[in-house]
């Protein structure tokens, strides 16, 4: 089975592609984590993508699209994958749409005030890479290892509301495109991690 999962920063994504990989045994195929590895890993397409980065620019679609292409042509994607970051515009849709099949859109739906709670009060450890929220924090320091926590730029409220704009003018309108394909499905992303995991996996026929 071949999914992709949208929704506004902060909606859960990641949390739920986690989840919903391990139940369904496909790889969650992450394109912020495919960049940093390339990166770290100084592949062509890693460096390419490091440039663009490092002159405070999006990463072209035509370097994002090659790189999906790639992962999703390898042996662990035989029998279906999960796509989290990717597509982000409809010219990726398109692209994505040449080449590869999809079963079923996952769009998890959160209100743009919980968003921006969710966000601004994130606070991530820099040395396990954790990540905790200060309403449930008993400290300032991680609970996993003990180290000092921070809170990421792009986590600030002005910031996450300008995330929020790029979102609805650049993603959103894919909830029109794959609504006209059929296979989008709405999801309410409120309430436990649990919760939201079992509205999912209902909502892909689990």
């Amino acid at each position: 089975m071949n999914l992709i999962f949208l929704g506004p920063p902060g909606a859960g994504k990641g949390t739920q592609a986690e989840f919903a990989s391990r139940a369904l045994q496909i790889p969650h195929i992450s394109t912020g984590e495919m960049f940093r590895t390339a990166i770290g890993e100084h592949t062509i397409m890693g460096r390419s993508a490091q440039r663009y980065i490092d002159a405070g620019k999006l990463v072209p679609d035509a370097v994002v699209i090659e790189m999906v292409r790639e992962r999703i042509a390898q042996s662990d994607c035989a029998n279906g994958y999960l796509l989290d970051g990717f597509p982000r515009t409809l010219p990726q849709a398109e692209a994505l749409h040449s080449f590869a099949e999809t079963d079923r859109v996952i769009n998890i739906l959160v209100d743009d005030g919980v968003l921006i709670k969710r966000l601004s009060g994130r606070r991530v450890c820099p040395d396990c890479k954790a990540t905790h929220h200060i309403d449930t924090l008993k400290g300032e320091n991680c609970p996993q290892c003990g180290a000092g926590l921070i809170r990421r730029v792009d986590d600030s409220e002005s910031a996450v509301a300008t995330r929020l704009e790029i979102y609805y003018r650049q993603t959103h309108p894919l909830v029109a495109y794959y609504t006209r394909e059929g296979i989008l499905s709405d999801v309410d992303g409120s309430g436990s991690i649990e919760e939201v995991c079992q509205r999912i996996l209902r909502a892909i026929d689990l």
